[in-house]
């Protein structure tokens, strides 16, 4: 944790940029490597989408409140005039282009945050053989074989792609699954949190990635099937991974939060981080890492299992059956 925190206050001072070495959120993602490097690099920002309060987080947390020196977010796009325009006021965004692809040859990294993750690809496309490093927001896509075709296109071309949720990337998961080495074999674990399977913007993808992603940074990304339960307003699921470990989701109705418990020999025992998160928190700055770098904090193989996951739960939804998670290779 330290080398991290030196991270953050030479890049609040500007006089140093520290790399994450580290492949996938399945590694050993607790370590980090200090490399002193020049001042960071400024950078022009662009976000397609200005739905998500995320938009207008993102310019302050770049442009009012300086998190990154050097780096601004310099145009936004908004699914409407009235959504770009508070992005603008609320976020310190200077520019809004009137389609997408204005952006191009004006900035030098690309942010995508549409709430329905349909949306996603098909803004983030143009921008791949321009190299533009990319970072989208969760659920990354809303269709497997559309997201490795994507990423087989931004792997050719050289632009660097990641995605993830914030609330699986983060310090607080990474020193979970630390602790999790420690207890042994674990059979069985109760996660709950919230997911909407009937939600406008894409149903399970909408908040899912939130509720399965940690389990996956945490357990592994071989997940073999999934089923759904109802009952009323009331629902949950089961996952089902390669070791045989049974995953209970309770999907939460009255109160926004994730939590999530193991069987041990102690009995159920709630997994709690030790360390809280920084500010800027780990996802930003692994986003930043890699617009500065290149580096892709997450494999594209990660990323798209959890779209794998998310696409077999949705089947479940209709089904009420187990459903295997659709394998792949890229």
């Amino acid at each position: 944790m330290g080398s991290r925190r030196k991270f953050i206050k030479t890049v609040g001072k500007g006089a140093a940029f520290s790399t994450l070495a580290m492949s996938t959120p399945t590694g050993l993602a607790g370590h980090m490597i200090s490399v002193e490097k020049p001042q960071l690099k400024k950078m022009k920002i662009g976000i397609i989408g200005a739905e998500n309060s995320h938009t207008r987080g993102f310019g302050k947390m770049f442009n009012i409140d300086k998190k990154f020196p050097g780096m601004e977010v310099k145009y936004v796009w908004g699914e409407t005039e009235a959504f770009a325009k508070d992005a603008m006021e609320r976020g310190g965004i200077p520019n809004m282009v009137k389609d997408p692809i204005e952006m191009i040859g004006k900035i030098d990294a690309l942010i995508v945050d549409h709430r329905h993750g349909k949306y996603h690809l098909d803004a983030a496309r143009p921008f791949i053989q321009e190299k533009i490093p990319m970072f989208i927001d969760k659920p990354f896509c809303y269709r497997l074989d559309e997201g490795i075709e994507f990423l087989k296109m931004a792997r050719k071309h050289g632009a660097p792609v990641t995605s993830f949720s914030s609330i699986a990337h983060s310090d607080e998961t990474f020193d979970i699954k630390e602790q999790v080495k420690e207890m042994g074999q674990i059979n069985q674990v109760i996660r709950s949190g919230r997911l909407d399977y009937n939600s406008e913007y894409g149903g399970v993808f909408f908040y899912g990635a939130h509720t399965i992603q940690p389990l996956m940074y945490i357990f592994g990304d071989d997940v073999k099937k999934v089923r759904i339960t109802k009952n009323g307003a009331n629902s949950g699921a089961n996952l089902i991974f390669a070791n045989g470990m049974l995953a209970s989701l309770v999907f939460t109705t009255k109160k926004y939060g994730w939590q999530t418990f193991v069987e041990t020999e102690n009995g159920i025992e709630e997994l709690k981080s030790r360390v809280e998160s920084e500010n800027p928190a780990r996802n930003y700055v692994d986003m930043v890492t890699m617009f500065q770098t290149g580096k892709e904090p997450r494999s594209h193989e990660s990323i798209l299992k959890g779209v794998a996951v998310l696409e077999a739960l949705e089947k479940s939804v209709t089904s009420g059956q187990w459903e295997d998670v659709a394998t792949f290779s890229l």
